[in-house]
């Protein structure tokens, strides 16, 4: 039999407890998925603290990869042996779990298991961002808070990729060396530095028709998105 992490009640972490769970054949619309991988976020806290409360008992973990194992008769598009992601509902802390096929997204063989369950909520607000909040392309100046973060590293990797000239926030010279190390051109120490005079004076906006970076406004070359 399959185990998961459950909580019956909020608190610490000593509320997690490894439980043996039946969890049966797939429903209308549902496959049984077989996890390799599950993804630990900070929302996951505020879950089992209660501050976001969850109906008890549950599973935590909104992300998770793993193979298909069974599948309802009226699923189209998946199949036993397929591999695939997810991002969401809770139920992600376990071996094996029932999930809304409509919920999974298939992985290419290039992407691990491992791979795919840290990266799908980051990922999927990096997409909406970046490709439909605003379609940044070549030539953009974007400016991007929290750069070293989950959603921030794939941002200007994908920003970078685009060709986009990305400048991001970090707190830290570390966290500054990460930002560069993934696509970030310039990185500005919010702990220590004004982040609106500094962009003001940077080569790269001087560069650059622009009147304002403020995250409310866009404009013709800066944009700033997270």
């Amino acid at each position: 039999m399959p185990h998961a992490m459950q909580i019956r009640q909020t608190g610490g972490p000593e509320v997690l407890t490894w439980t043996a769970v039946d969890v049966g054949e797939p429903g209308s619309g549902q496959v049984r998925l077989r996890q390799a991988a599950a993804g630990l976020n900070y929302i996951d806290v505020y879950h089992r603290t209660g501050y976001y409360p969850q109906p008890l008992p549950f599973i935590p973990g909104l992300e998770g990869a793993g193979t298909v194992e069974a599948v309802a008769q009226d699923v189209r598009g998946l199949k036993v042996g397929d591999r695939v992601a997810y991002a969401g509902p809770t139920g992600g802390y376990s071996e094996a779990r029932l999930i809304e096929a409509d919920r999974l997204v298939r992985l290419p063989e290039a992407i691990s298991f491992d791979q795919a369950a840290a990266m799908m909520l980051q990922g999927m607000t990096t997409q909406v961002l970046i490709r439909q909040v605003y379609p940044v392309k070549a030539g953009d100046l974007i400016l991007v808070h929290a750069a070293a973060g989950g959603t921030g590293l794939i941002l200007c990797q994908w920003a970078a990729a685009l060709g986009a000239t990305v400048i991001g926030t970090v707190s830290t010279q570390a966290k500054a060396e990460l930002a560069h190390a993934h696509g970030c051109k310039h990185t500005i120490l919010y702990s220590k530095q004004d982040f609106v005079a500094e962009v003001s004076v940077s080569p790269a906006v001087r560069n650059c028709r622009w009147s304002s970076i403020l995250s409310a406004r866009i404009h013709s070359c800066a944009r700033s998105i997270v």
